[in-house]
């Protein structure tokens, strides 16, 4: 039974880097959909050769049957079509990308309660519509040493907040290994 507040069908999972959450992730959906349809909710852009060489290798890495819908910046509105199992990877970028265009601090967090919103409204008592949100863990590390840095530590930190404390499952992956948080 979940608790007042939460959203059923909204699982968050975070870790750091290299840390398993993607591959735990992607196993979590494939669960759910029991083998059948994922859609993957990418956030990442290719701003440099490495990073489209890597959106490369997680595309050819995701399983035939799944759909890629690649959305960086209005992830709320991107999920709102989205029928069955859907796997948002991951929420590091797309804080990212809101920053580098300009959003405020405020507005962020508020992008991060509408997709959440938008999850509650995709799944309630008569469906099962299934979000699995990857994000990074950054604040376990020093503080930053520059202004930029510490805002986005802080601003992650947040919508992480608000996600985890409003997802009914929620997991931290540490060295391969996933941890069940609630």
């Amino acid at each position: 039974m979940n608790k007042p507040g939460l959203i059923p069908d909204l699982i968050y999972v975070t870790g750091g880097a290299r840390s398993g959450k993607s591959r735990f992730a992607e196993r979590r959906a494939d669960e759910l959909a029991g083998g059948g349809q994922v859609t993957y909710l990418a956030t990442a852009q290719a701003f440099d050769p490495e990073m489209t060489e890597r959106i490369g290798r997680h595309r050819a890495d995701r399983p035939k049957g799944w759909h890629t819908l690649e959305e960086p910046l209005n992830v709320p509105a991107a999920l709102e079509g989205v029928q069955g199992v859907a796997l948002l990877d991951c929420l590091s970028l797309w804080v990212s990308n809101l920053m580098l265009r300009g959003d405020s601090d405020a507005a962020i967090v508020q992008a991060a309660h509408d997709l959440i919103h938008v999850q509650g409204r995709r799944s309630g008592p008569l469906t099962v519509h299934p979000l699995i949100v990857v994000s990074n863990e950054v604040g376990l590390g020093i503080v930053p040493d520059n202004a930029l840095a510490r805002r986005y530590r802080d601003t992650l930190g947040w919508v992480n907040q608000a996600v985890a404390g409003a997802s009914s499952e929620a997991w931290l992956a540490v060295s391969g290994l996933p941890m069940r948080l609630k």
